[in-house]
């Protein structure tokens, strides 16, 4: 499976890089991710330009939205798995907005919305965040005793 993660904004070194560089380091499937680099107090609409001009033609998209679906990591790892299957190449591009959020422009591109929960979290957090489910679902998948129920 290939995992892209498009996120707004530039991580700089940080405790929060760090952790997104021991998630990446730790996956079996080829994880990259892309930072587009917006300029500062851009609005989304300002921003969805620019993550669509990096999506590229063929991949599943899903984007983090605060309307999405959420799921206990047992379920994220079953819909990653599906949709993984249906992805072309068994790509995934997850899309992680900037302060503002996502443009219609954009949601109108994913196939999936999906949410960490009702409560607004810091984008360059999610990007942890998603990566440490990233890897966990991974892990579900191969039956290893990372996850705990």
């Amino acid at each position: 499976m290939k995992i892209r993660i498009i996120a707004v904004g530039k991580l700089k070194n940080s405790p929060l890089l760090d952790l997104c560089d021991e998630y990446v380091k730790r996956m079996k499937w080829s994880v990259t991710v892309k930072e587009i680099d917006a300029p500062k107090g851009s609005t989304s609409a300002q921003e969805a330009p620019l993550i669509l001009k990096a999506l590229g033609a063929s991949s599943f998209v899903i984007a983090l939205d605060e309307r999405g679906e959420t799921y206990t990591s047992p379920d994220f790892a079953q819909k990653i798995s599906k949709w993984g299957q249906a992805a072309p190449g068994n790509e995934i591009t997850f899309l992680i907005g900037g302060a503002d959020g996502f443009d219609n422009a954009v949601r109108e591109k994913a196939k999936f919305l999906m949410s960490f929960g009702k409560q607004t979290w810091p984008h360059m957090l999610v990007r942890v965040m998603l990566l440490e489910q990233v890897y966990r679902a991974q892990q579900i998948i191969a039956g290893h005793p990372y996850h705990r129920v």
